[in-house]
Protein backbone atom coordinates (compact mmCIF):
# COMPACT_ATOMS: atom_id res chain seq x y z
CA UNK A 1 0.00 0.00 0.00
CA UNK A 2 1.45 3.54 -1.46
CA UNK A 3 1.63 5.94 1.68
CA UNK A 4 0.84 9.30 1.70
CA UNK A 5 3.58 11.87 2.41
CA UNK A 6 3.55 14.21 5.61
CA UNK A 7 1.53 17.28 4.90
CA UNK A 8 0.28 19.80 7.07
CA UNK A 9 1.56 20.31 10.63
CA UNK A 10 2.46 16.42 12.15
CA UNK A 11 0.81 16.01 15.52
CA UNK A 12 2.89 15.17 18.20
CA UNK A 13 1.84 13.47 21.15
CA UNK A 14 3.58 13.35 24.38
CA UNK A 15 2.26 11.20 27.76
CA UNK A 16 4.31 11.66 30.91
CA UNK A 17 2.68 9.83 32.72
CA UNK A 18 1.06 10.70 35.98
CA UNK A 19 1.56 14.25 35.14
CA UNK A 20 -0.86 16.16 37.63
CA UNK A 21 -2.18 19.50 37.60
CA UNK A 22 -1.40 20.68 41.61
CA UNK A 23 2.19 19.67 41.61
CA UNK A 24 2.26 21.18 38.02
CA UNK A 25 1.20 24.34 39.00
CA UNK A 26 3.57 24.15 42.04
CA UNK A 27 6.88 23.43 39.37
CA UNK A 28 5.38 25.94 37.33
CA UNK A 29 5.71 28.56 39.67
CA UNK A 30 8.94 27.08 40.65
CA UNK A 31 10.58 27.79 37.75
CA UNK A 32 10.94 24.10 37.15
CA UNK A 33 8.92 23.30 34.16
CA UNK A 34 9.81 25.95 31.11
CA UNK A 35 9.07 23.68 28.54
CA UNK A 36 5.84 22.83 29.81
CA UNK A 37 5.18 26.47 30.86
CA UNK A 38 6.24 28.11 27.46
CA UNK A 39 3.31 25.43 25.40
CA UNK A 40 0.72 26.85 27.86
CA UNK A 41 1.44 30.13 27.42
CA UNK A 42 1.18 29.49 23.72
CA UNK A 43 -2.04 27.10 23.87
CA UNK A 44 -4.63 26.15 25.90
CA UNK A 45 -4.40 24.67 29.23
CA UNK A 46 -6.96 21.82 30.36
CA UNK A 47 -6.60 20.57 33.84
CA UNK A 48 -9.28 18.19 33.98
CA UNK A 49 -8.89 15.52 31.18
CA UNK A 50 -10.91 12.45 32.92
CA UNK A 51 -9.51 9.42 32.50
CA UNK A 52 -10.95 5.67 32.01
CA UNK A 53 -11.54 3.62 35.25
CA UNK A 54 -9.39 1.44 36.30
CA UNK A 55 -7.23 4.12 36.38
CA UNK A 56 -3.93 2.13 35.05
CA UNK A 57 -1.45 2.75 32.09
CA UNK A 58 -2.73 -0.47 30.21
CA UNK A 59 -6.35 0.78 29.96
CA UNK A 60 -6.09 4.13 29.75
CA UNK A 61 -3.68 3.79 26.78
CA UNK A 62 -6.27 1.51 25.13
CA UNK A 63 -8.56 3.84 25.71
CA UNK A 64 -7.28 6.57 24.07
CA UNK A 65 -6.11 4.93 20.82
CA UNK A 66 -9.07 2.85 20.44
CA UNK A 67 -11.67 5.75 21.87
CA UNK A 68 -13.67 3.89 23.26
CA UNK A 69 -14.00 2.07 27.12
CA UNK A 70 -12.83 -1.22 28.55
CA UNK A 71 -16.68 -2.80 27.67
CA UNK A 72 -15.67 -2.28 24.16
CA UNK A 73 -11.63 -2.74 24.08
CA UNK A 74 -11.76 -5.49 26.58
CA UNK A 75 -8.61 -4.83 28.46
CA UNK A 76 -10.30 -4.45 32.08
CA UNK A 77 -6.72 -3.71 34.01
CA UNK A 78 -3.49 -4.26 34.42
CA UNK A 79 -4.39 -7.45 36.71
CA UNK A 80 -7.32 -9.47 35.91
CA UNK A 81 -8.94 -12.93 35.60
CA UNK A 82 -9.79 -14.16 31.46
CA UNK A 83 -11.93 -17.04 32.33
CA UNK A 84 -11.57 -18.12 28.89
CA UNK A 85 -8.08 -19.32 29.47
CA UNK A 86 -9.04 -19.78 33.27
CA UNK A 87 -6.23 -17.91 34.61
CA UNK A 88 -4.82 -14.48 36.08
CA UNK A 89 -3.06 -12.79 33.26
CA UNK A 90 -0.64 -9.71 35.02
CA UNK A 91 1.08 -7.47 32.40
CA UNK A 92 3.57 -6.45 34.94
CA UNK A 93 2.47 -5.24 38.66
CA UNK A 94 5.41 -6.38 41.12
CA UNK A 95 8.08 -9.21 40.42
CA UNK A 96 6.26 -11.22 44.18
CA UNK A 97 2.97 -11.50 41.66
CA UNK A 98 5.03 -12.18 38.85
CA UNK A 99 7.09 -15.17 39.93
CA UNK A 100 4.19 -16.80 41.21
CA UNK A 101 2.57 -16.54 38.18
CA UNK A 102 5.31 -17.19 35.73
CA UNK A 103 7.82 -14.63 34.51
CA UNK A 104 7.75 -16.12 31.25
CA UNK A 105 3.99 -16.28 30.86
CA UNK A 106 3.87 -12.61 32.23
CA UNK A 107 6.42 -11.34 29.56
CA UNK A 108 4.23 -12.97 26.69
CA UNK A 109 1.50 -11.35 27.81
CA UNK A 110 3.29 -7.89 27.95
CA UNK A 111 4.89 -8.05 25.35
CA UNK A 112 2.78 -9.91 22.55
CA UNK A 113 -0.91 -11.34 24.27
CA UNK A 114 -1.62 -7.65 25.22
CA UNK A 115 -1.55 -6.05 22.00
CA UNK A 116 -1.95 -9.23 19.78
CA UNK A 117 -4.75 -11.09 21.39
CA UNK A 118 -6.68 -9.38 24.15
CA UNK A 119 -7.35 -5.96 22.77
CA UNK A 120 -10.64 -6.42 20.90
CA UNK A 121 -10.33 -7.14 16.99
CA UNK A 122 -13.46 -5.19 17.37
CA UNK A 123 -12.37 -1.82 17.56
CA UNK A 124 -9.31 -0.25 15.72
CA UNK A 125 -6.45 1.83 17.09
CA UNK A 126 -5.47 5.11 15.75
CA UNK A 127 -2.78 3.49 13.86
CA UNK A 128 -4.64 1.10 12.12
CA UNK A 129 -7.33 3.87 11.29
CA UNK A 130 -4.12 6.10 10.26
CA UNK A 131 -2.97 3.15 8.19
CA UNK A 132 -6.15 2.86 6.46
CA UNK A 133 -5.84 6.59 5.41
CA UNK A 134 -2.28 5.59 4.18
CA UNK A 135 -0.85 7.94 6.48
CA UNK A 136 2.46 6.17 8.10
CA UNK A 137 2.49 7.69 12.46
CA UNK A 138 4.74 6.27 14.72
CA UNK A 139 5.09 4.89 18.62
CA UNK A 140 7.44 5.54 21.20
CA UNK A 141 7.95 3.24 24.21
CA UNK A 142 3.78 2.78 24.63
CA UNK A 143 2.67 -0.13 26.01
CA UNK A 144 -0.34 -0.06 23.78
CA UNK A 145 0.66 -0.42 19.79
CA UNK A 146 -1.22 -2.16 17.85
CA UNK A 147 -1.20 -1.38 13.86
CA UNK A 148 -0.58 -3.32 10.64
CA UNK A 149 3.36 -3.58 10.69
CA UNK A 150 4.92 -6.74 11.46
CA UNK A 151 7.84 -6.18 13.76
CA UNK A 152 9.94 -8.98 15.54
CA UNK A 153 11.21 -8.32 18.71
CA UNK A 154 15.07 -8.46 19.39
CA UNK A 155 14.58 -11.10 22.45
CA UNK A 156 17.57 -11.90 24.45
CA UNK A 157 18.77 -15.32 23.05
CA UNK A 158 18.62 -17.37 26.38
CA UNK A 159 14.80 -15.59 26.28
CA UNK A 160 14.46 -17.88 23.02
CA UNK A 161 15.89 -20.70 23.90
CA UNK A 162 14.87 -21.98 27.45
CA UNK A 163 11.26 -20.54 26.67
CA UNK A 164 8.40 -20.56 23.98
CA UNK A 165 8.83 -16.73 23.25
CA UNK A 166 10.40 -16.91 20.07
CA UNK A 167 11.75 -14.67 17.95
CA UNK A 168 9.98 -14.84 14.76
CA UNK A 169 7.40 -14.40 16.54
CA UNK A 170 5.87 -10.81 15.09
CA UNK A 171 3.93 -7.86 16.82
CA UNK A 172 1.63 -5.78 14.86
CA UNK A 173 2.29 -1.86 15.35
CA UNK A 174 2.82 1.02 13.05
CA UNK A 175 5.46 1.58 10.78
CA UNK A 176 7.75 3.65 12.59
CA UNK A 177 7.84 1.20 15.98
CA UNK A 178 10.54 1.62 19.09
CA UNK A 179 9.71 -0.40 22.56
CA UNK A 180 12.68 -0.46 24.75
CA UNK A 181 15.65 -2.43 23.74
CA UNK A 182 13.08 -4.63 22.06
CA UNK A 183 12.38 -2.26 18.82
CA UNK A 184 15.05 0.64 18.59
CA UNK A 185 14.74 3.90 16.28
CA UNK A 186 18.31 4.32 17.40
CA UNK A 187 20.55 1.35 17.39
CA UNK A 188 22.97 2.62 19.87
CA UNK A 189 22.52 0.59 23.17
CA UNK A 190 22.81 3.79 25.39
CA UNK A 191 19.64 3.99 27.67
CA UNK A 192 18.99 0.83 26.27
CA UNK A 193 20.38 -1.52 29.56
CA UNK A 194 17.76 -3.76 31.70
CA UNK A 195 18.92 -1.97 35.01
CA UNK A 196 17.53 1.35 33.05
CA UNK A 197 14.10 -0.63 32.68
CA UNK A 198 15.22 -2.61 29.32
CA UNK A 199 14.87 0.96 27.40
CA UNK A 200 11.35 2.23 28.76
CA UNK A 201 12.64 5.26 29.86
CA UNK A 202 12.46 8.89 29.73
CA UNK A 203 16.14 9.29 28.35
CA UNK A 204 15.65 6.42 25.62
CA UNK A 205 12.54 7.70 24.33
CA UNK A 206 13.83 11.17 23.65
CA UNK A 207 16.97 9.38 21.61
CA UNK A 208 14.08 7.31 19.24
CA UNK A 209 12.52 10.50 18.94
CA UNK A 210 15.47 12.30 18.42
CA UNK A 211 16.45 9.93 15.75
CA UNK A 212 13.26 10.43 14.23
CA UNK A 213 13.97 14.05 13.73
CA UNK A 214 17.24 14.38 12.68
CA UNK A 215 16.67 11.80 9.80
CA UNK A 216 13.40 14.14 8.73
CA UNK A 217 11.47 11.12 8.93
CA UNK A 218 8.71 12.98 11.19
CA UNK A 219 5.04 11.05 10.22
CA UNK A 220 1.78 13.11 11.00
CA UNK A 221 1.09 11.48 14.33
CA UNK A 222 3.95 10.39 16.57
CA UNK A 223 3.02 9.25 20.47
CA UNK A 224 6.17 9.36 22.92
CA UNK A 225 5.74 7.98 26.14
CA UNK A 226 7.79 9.41 29.26
CA UNK A 227 7.03 6.67 32.34
CA UNK A 228 9.76 8.13 34.55
CA UNK A 229 7.45 10.21 36.61
CA UNK A 230 5.40 7.83 37.96
CA UNK A 231 7.15 5.67 40.03
CA UNK A 232 8.36 9.11 41.72
CA UNK A 233 5.37 9.71 42.07
CA UNK A 234 4.20 6.44 43.52
CA UNK A 235 7.28 6.66 46.16
CA UNK A 236 7.35 10.54 47.17
CA UNK A 237 3.95 11.35 46.73
CA UNK A 238 1.39 13.01 44.54
CA UNK A 239 2.88 16.70 44.81
CA UNK A 240 6.27 15.91 44.36
CA UNK A 241 7.72 18.06 41.71
CA UNK A 242 11.59 17.05 40.76
CA UNK A 243 10.26 14.41 38.90
CA UNK A 244 8.32 16.75 36.85
CA UNK A 245 11.51 18.89 36.57
CA UNK A 246 13.20 16.08 34.87
CA UNK A 247 10.45 15.26 32.40
CA UNK A 248 10.40 19.00 31.28
CA UNK A 249 14.24 18.92 30.83
CA UNK A 250 13.36 15.98 28.24
CA UNK A 251 10.15 18.05 27.16
CA UNK A 252 13.09 20.91 26.32
CA UNK A 253 15.64 18.15 24.29
CA UNK A 254 12.80 17.38 22.18
CA UNK A 255 11.80 21.37 21.45
CA UNK A 256 15.40 22.61 20.76
CA UNK A 257 15.13 19.68 18.00
CA UNK A 258 13.08 21.57 15.99
CA UNK A 259 15.87 24.60 16.28
CA UNK A 260 14.16 26.74 18.70
CA UNK A 261 11.13 26.72 20.57
CA UNK A 262 8.55 28.92 18.59
CA UNK A 263 9.70 27.15 15.35
CA UNK A 264 8.85 23.90 16.86
CA UNK A 265 6.00 25.61 17.81
CA UNK A 266 5.37 26.78 14.21
CA UNK A 267 6.37 23.37 12.67
CA UNK A 268 4.29 21.02 14.69
CA UNK A 269 0.79 20.38 16.61
CA UNK A 270 1.66 19.54 20.25
CA UNK A 271 -0.41 17.61 22.87
CA UNK A 272 1.46 17.26 26.41
CA UNK A 273 -0.81 14.99 28.79
CA UNK A 274 -0.87 12.85 31.83
CA UNK A 275 -2.24 9.18 31.84
CA UNK A 276 -3.63 8.88 35.27
CA UNK A 277 -3.20 10.51 38.90
CA UNK A 278 -2.53 9.13 41.58
CA UNK A 279 -3.82 9.41 45.15
CA UNK A 280 -2.01 10.28 48.58
CA UNK A 281 -1.31 6.73 50.29
CA UNK A 282 -1.44 6.72 54.52
CA UNK A 283 2.32 6.28 55.94
CA UNK A 284 0.70 3.89 58.59
CA UNK A 285 0.90 0.17 56.97
CA UNK A 286 -2.65 -0.39 59.38
CA UNK A 287 -4.48 2.33 58.24
CA UNK A 288 -3.43 2.72 54.36
CA UNK A 289 -3.34 -1.16 53.44
CA UNK A 290 -6.51 -2.82 53.00
CA UNK A 291 -5.76 -6.74 52.79
CA UNK A 292 -8.32 -8.27 50.68
CA UNK A 293 -7.22 -11.73 51.95
CA UNK A 294 -7.79 -11.11 55.53
CA UNK A 295 -11.24 -9.03 54.92
CA UNK A 296 -12.58 -11.72 52.97
CA UNK A 297 -10.76 -14.42 55.01
CA UNK A 298 -14.51 -16.66 55.47
CA UNK A 299 -13.64 -17.28 51.75
CA UNK A 300 -11.10 -19.99 50.00
CA UNK A 301 -8.94 -17.89 48.13
CA UNK A 302 -7.08 -18.65 44.92
CA UNK A 303 -3.13 -18.72 45.17
CA UNK A 304 -1.09 -17.27 42.51
CA UNK A 305 1.48 -19.92 42.21
CA UNK A 306 -1.36 -23.12 42.06
CA UNK A 307 -4.56 -21.36 39.91
CA UNK A 308 -7.83 -22.10 40.09
CA UNK A 309 -8.27 -25.98 42.19
CA UNK A 310 -11.31 -27.39 43.47
CA UNK A 311 -12.73 -26.14 46.25
CA UNK A 312 -11.24 -22.02 45.39
CA UNK A 313 -14.67 -19.66 45.90
CA UNK A 314 -12.80 -15.88 44.97
CA UNK A 315 -10.25 -14.62 42.96
CA UNK A 316 -8.78 -11.38 43.48
CA UNK A 317 -7.24 -9.59 40.92
CA UNK A 318 -5.16 -6.19 42.73
CA UNK A 319 -5.16 -2.95 40.49
CA UNK A 320 -3.32 -0.99 43.13
CA UNK A 321 -6.36 1.33 44.37
CA UNK A 322 -8.79 -0.89 43.04
CA UNK A 323 -9.31 -4.47 42.59
CA UNK A 324 -11.57 -7.11 41.02
CA UNK A 325 -13.15 -9.95 43.45
CA UNK A 326 -13.96 -12.92 40.83
CA UNK A 327 -16.12 -15.56 42.24
CA UNK A 328 -15.06 -18.72 40.75
CA UNK A 329 -18.25 -20.97 40.86
CA UNK A 330 -19.93 -18.16 39.56
CA UNK A 331 -22.85 -17.91 42.68
CA UNK A 332 -24.81 -14.91 41.85
CA UNK A 333 -25.51 -14.76 46.00
CA UNK A 334 -21.88 -15.11 46.74
CA UNK A 335 -21.30 -11.68 45.20
CA UNK A 336 -24.06 -9.65 47.38
CA UNK A 337 -22.59 -11.64 50.20
CA UNK A 338 -18.83 -10.03 49.24
CA UNK A 339 -20.37 -6.64 49.07
CA UNK A 340 -22.06 -6.87 52.29
CA UNK A 341 -19.03 -7.83 54.27
CA UNK A 342 -16.91 -5.16 52.27
CA UNK A 343 -19.22 -2.55 53.59
CA UNK A 344 -18.17 -2.91 56.79
CA UNK A 345 -14.40 -1.43 55.93
CA UNK A 346 -14.89 2.77 55.75
CA UNK A 347 -11.35 2.26 53.87
CA UNK A 348 -13.70 0.80 51.14
CA UNK A 349 -14.42 3.37 48.81
CA UNK A 350 -16.90 2.12 45.59
CA UNK A 351 -18.01 -1.31 45.29
CA UNK A 352 -19.98 -2.32 42.24
CA UNK A 353 -21.57 -5.24 40.53
CA UNK A 354 -23.88 -6.31 37.55
CA UNK A 355 -27.60 -7.21 38.61
CA UNK A 356 -29.21 -7.95 36.04
CA UNK A 357 -29.25 -4.74 33.32
CA UNK A 358 -28.56 -2.99 36.51
CA UNK A 359 -25.23 -1.65 38.31
CA UNK A 360 -25.46 -1.42 42.12
CA UNK A 361 -23.19 0.57 44.02
CA UNK A 362 -22.56 0.38 47.62
CA UNK A 363 -19.78 2.04 49.97
CA UNK A 364 -17.78 1.43 53.22
CA UNK A 365 -19.56 3.80 55.59
CA UNK A 366 -22.11 5.06 53.65
CA UNK A 367 -25.83 3.30 53.99
CA UNK A 368 -27.88 1.98 50.79
CA UNK A 369 -27.02 2.05 47.34
CA UNK A 370 -27.24 3.47 43.82
CA UNK A 371 -28.80 1.77 41.02
CA UNK A 372 -28.31 2.63 37.51
CA UNK A 373 -28.18 1.62 33.84
CA UNK A 374 -28.31 3.36 30.83
CA UNK A 375 -31.09 5.05 28.88
CA UNK A 376 -34.00 6.51 30.76
CA UNK A 377 -34.29 10.48 30.79
CA UNK A 378 -31.39 11.88 33.31
CA UNK A 379 -28.27 13.42 31.01
CA UNK A 380 -24.80 14.17 32.18
CA UNK A 381 -22.46 16.47 30.73
CA UNK A 382 -21.22 14.13 27.91
CA UNK A 383 -24.93 13.66 26.54
CA UNK A 384 -25.19 10.06 28.16
CA UNK A 385 -28.57 8.44 29.46
CA UNK A 386 -29.35 7.32 32.33
CA UNK A 387 -31.66 5.49 34.82
CA UNK A 388 -30.69 6.20 38.18
CA UNK A 389 -31.96 5.54 41.70
CA UNK A 390 -31.09 5.56 45.44
CA UNK A 391 -28.49 6.84 47.70
CA UNK A 392 -26.82 9.51 45.43
CA UNK A 393 -24.11 10.66 48.29
CA UNK A 394 -22.07 7.06 47.26
CA UNK A 395 -21.53 8.32 44.02
CA UNK A 396 -21.40 11.72 44.63
CA UNK A 397 -24.13 12.82 42.02
CA UNK A 398 -26.65 15.26 41.97
CA UNK A 399 -30.02 15.50 39.93
CA UNK A 400 -31.46 18.44 39.08
CA UNK A 401 -33.71 19.30 35.94
CA UNK A 402 -32.90 15.65 34.71
CA UNK A 403 -29.22 16.77 34.50
CA UNK A 404 -26.53 14.84 36.63
CA UNK A 405 -23.76 16.56 38.07
CA UNK A 406 -20.67 14.52 39.01
CA UNK A 407 -18.13 15.60 42.13
CA UNK A 408 -15.42 13.28 43.20
CA UNK A 409 -15.68 10.60 40.76
CA UNK A 410 -15.75 12.30 37.02
CA UNK A 411 -17.94 9.83 34.80
CA UNK A 412 -18.57 7.81 37.39
CA UNK A 413 -21.38 6.23 35.93
CA UNK A 414 -19.83 5.23 32.34
CA UNK A 415 -16.71 4.43 33.93
CA UNK A 416 -18.05 1.87 36.08
CA UNK A 417 -20.52 0.81 33.37
CA UNK A 418 -18.01 0.08 31.09
CA UNK A 419 -15.53 -1.49 34.02
CA UNK A 420 -18.30 -4.07 34.86
CA UNK A 421 -18.99 -5.26 31.22
CA UNK A 422 -15.21 -5.44 30.30
CA UNK A 423 -14.51 -9.31 30.69
CA UNK A 424 -16.64 -12.15 31.27
CA UNK A 425 -17.69 -13.54 34.68
CA UNK A 426 -19.32 -12.63 37.65
CA UNK A 427 -17.20 -10.08 39.97
CA UNK A 428 -16.82 -7.33 42.15
CA UNK A 429 -15.27 -3.92 41.26
CA UNK A 430 -14.06 -2.02 44.29
CA UNK A 431 -11.75 1.30 45.05
CA UNK A 432 -10.53 2.70 47.97
CA UNK A 433 -10.81 5.89 49.60
CA UNK A 434 -7.71 8.54 48.89
CA UNK A 435 -5.20 7.28 51.77
CA UNK A 436 -5.53 3.53 51.14
CA UNK A 437 -4.63 1.17 48.39
CA UNK A 438 -5.92 -2.86 48.35
CA UNK A 439 -3.21 -5.95 48.85
CA UNK A 440 -3.40 -8.77 47.81
CA UNK A 441 -0.86 -11.95 48.15
CA UNK A 442 2.01 -10.06 46.46
CA UNK A 443 0.94 -6.55 45.77
CA UNK A 444 2.97 -3.91 45.91
CA UNK A 445 2.16 -0.77 48.37
CA UNK A 446 3.55 2.88 48.42
CA UNK A 447 3.41 4.00 52.04
CA UNK A 448 3.74 7.47 52.59
CA UNK A 449 3.86 8.22 48.53
CA UNK A 450 0.91 7.75 46.20
CA UNK A 451 -1.08 4.79 44.19
CA UNK A 452 -3.53 5.00 41.29
CA UNK A 453 -6.31 2.65 39.83
CA UNK A 454 -9.57 4.35 41.87
CA UNK A 455 -12.41 5.99 40.59
CA UNK A 456 -11.81 9.32 43.03
CA UNK A 457 -10.76 12.48 41.29
CA UNK A 458 -7.58 11.91 42.60
CA UNK A 459 -6.78 9.02 40.31
CA UNK A 460 -8.64 10.19 37.38
CA UNK A 461 -8.04 13.33 36.65
CA UNK A 462 -5.07 14.76 34.58
CA UNK A 463 -4.04 17.93 32.69
CA UNK A 464 -3.93 18.16 28.94
CA UNK A 465 -1.87 21.11 27.06
CA UNK A 466 -2.58 21.98 22.93
CA UNK A 467 -0.13 23.93 21.50
CA UNK A 468 0.26 24.67 17.72
CA UNK A 469 -3.65 24.53 17.20
CA UNK A 470 -7.02 26.10 18.61
CA UNK A 471 -8.72 22.81 18.20
CA UNK A 472 -9.94 20.79 21.34
CA UNK A 473 -11.57 17.92 21.90
CA UNK A 474 -15.70 17.89 22.40
CA UNK A 475 -15.24 16.57 25.94
CA UNK A 476 -11.93 16.54 28.50
CA UNK A 477 -12.11 12.87 28.47
CA UNK A 478 -9.60 10.66 27.57
CA UNK A 479 -11.86 7.98 25.21
CA UNK A 480 -12.54 11.26 23.53
CA UNK A 481 -9.02 11.89 22.08
CA UNK A 482 -8.85 9.43 19.08
CA UNK A 483 -10.94 11.00 16.81
CA UNK A 484 -9.91 14.80 17.91
CA UNK A 485 -6.75 13.86 17.23
CA UNK A 486 -7.95 12.09 13.45
CA UNK A 487 -9.86 15.31 12.71
CA UNK A 488 -6.52 17.40 13.64
CA UNK A 489 -4.51 15.56 11.08
CA UNK A 490 -6.91 15.11 8.25
CA UNK A 491 -8.08 19.01 8.88
CA UNK A 492 -3.52 19.85 8.86
CA UNK A 493 -3.86 18.00 5.62
CA UNK A 494 -6.30 19.84 4.26
CA UNK A 495 -5.34 22.96 5.07
CA UNK A 496 -1.99 22.46 3.65
CA UNK A 497 -2.81 21.72 0.12
CA UNK A 498 -5.58 23.86 0.01
CA UNK A 499 -2.74 26.43 0.66
CA UNK A 500 -0.75 24.85 -1.97
CA UNK A 501 -3.60 25.09 -4.57
CA UNK A 502 -4.16 28.38 -4.02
Amino acid sequence: MSVKPTAGKPVIMIIVDTLMDAPLNEAIRAGMAPAIDFLIKNGTYSPGLVAPFPTMSVNVDTTLLTGTYCDQHKIPGLVWFNKKENRLINYGSHYRELFKLGVVKAVEDLLFNLNQSHISREVRTLHEDLYRQRFNSASINALVFRGNTPHFLDLPKMLGRFTPLSRRRPVYAPAIFSYGRFSKLNESWRNQHFWQKAGVNDSSSVQQFSHLVKENKLPPFTIVYLPDLDQRIHKYGRLDRVGIEKADKQLQKILGLFGDWEKALELNQWIIMGDNGQAWVHSNRNHAVIDLRKLLSPYKIMRLRKGPRTGDQIALAVNDRMAYIYTLNEEKELIEDIAMLLTGDNRVDVIAWKNGRQIKVRSGGIGGEIRFQPGGVLQDQYGQLWELEGNMEILDLSVKDNRVQYGLYPDALARLYSCLHSHEGEFLAVSARPGHEFAGEGSPVHLGGAGHGGLHEQDSLVPLIVSGTESLPEHMRIVDLKRWVLSLITKSVYDSESTKDS
